[in-house]
């Protein structure tokens, strides 16, 4: 039972990483974009009325917006993960254990995790 739950764990977190660059990518927002435009030129108009034409624009607003947010979080995300490996880089008594940890598996930042939780034994 275990091993399957750990498969499909690391499965979804395989795929989350590619849904995230898929949907970070700014081709992904131009066929968007495409989709949106194509969508609004082939819907019949003539039967909606003003609260429909608002409904579908704050939708294809939302929708681009989506992907706005998710770009920009991808970026700031990258930005901040080189920031704090410099600071680590930089700090002699840093353990460099902890580089690059957003590329480890949930499982491995919890066996890490549990690592930093224990006290130390040099502390006392």
């Amino acid at each position: 039972m275990k091993s399957a739950y750990l498969f499909l764990e690391n499965l979804f977190e395989k795929f989350s990483v590619v849904a995230l660059k898929i949907f970070g990518s700014s081709i992904t927002f131009i066929i968007a974009v495409l989709l949106i435009i194509f969508w609004l030129l082939l819907s019949d108009r003539s039967m909606m009325t003003f609260q429909d034409e608002i409904r579908d624009i704050i939708l294809s607003v939302t929708f681009l917006n989506f992907f706005i947010i998710q770009k920009t979080q991808n970026r700031m995300s990258a930005a901040m993960h080189l920031k704090l490996n410099e600071l680590v880089k930089a700090h002699e008594n840093a353990s460099n254990t902890l580089l690059n940890v957003e590329k480890k598996s949930g499982a491995e930042i919890a066996e890490m995790e549990k690592k930093f939780d224990e006290p130390d034994k040099d502390a006392s």
